[in-house]
């Protein structure tokens, strides 16, 4: 069991939402420690990011529009794990689509779990050096509305203390990723 999962027992299960990128259940469990109840989750495939950074030092983020927060956040490209794709697959997709760049080194900085109090999903984070800036980036999604940004470490990190909108699993995954940035 991936990230010292321990099961509840399920004693009764019904689905409320079954969508395109996420599902939604509520479940009768019990818990490890014998606690029963009933509890929502969002049961969602994961998802893959990368922290891409440029030969000059700089990061590569998307100030991206979120219908959910009604508002643009900033960002590292990201996107839904697809049905039988590895994470890397999918970043190095991601990474194309969203900023225009593909990356030839990949380093793989670790994973967590994005919201544990009410979903399961868990982001695959990468670093992407030796990028390539591509003359003909593949088509995004149609509804995707993104800015590509170029900052410097030092600007991301100002701009998550001074309470930019910067998403959690960017905020994270830079963590994670600082030992490279130094």
């Amino acid at each position: 069991m991936p990230l010292g999962r321990e099961l509840p027992q399920l004693l009764k299960q019904r689905l409320l939402y079954k969508g395109r990128k996420f599902d939604f259940e509520v479940n009768r469990l019990r818990l490890p420690n014998k606690i029963e109840g009933e509890w929502e989750c969002i049961r969602h495939p994961g998802g893959a990011l990368a922290v891409p950074i440029t030969a000059e030092g700089k990061l590569v983020l998307v100030r991206q529009y979120r219908f959910a927060v009604q508002g643009r956040i900033l960002e590292f490209p990201a996107g839904t794990v697809e049905r039988n794709e590895d994470p890397l697959e999918t970043v190095q997709r991601e990474i194309e689509e969203e900023t225009g760049y593909s990356a030839q080194k990949w380093d793989k900085l670790g994973e967590f779990f994005l919201a544990p109090g009410y979903s399961d999903e868990i982001i695959y984070a990468f670093l992407a050096r030796d990028l390539q800036k591509l003359e003909t980036p593949p088509a995004g999604d149609e509804d995707e509305d993104i800015e590509t940004v170029l900052l410097t470490p030092e600007e991301l990190e100002r701009a998550i203390l001074e309470g930019e909108p910067v998403d959690a699993k960017s905020i994270s995954s830079f963590l994670l990723a600082r030992s490279f940035l130094i």
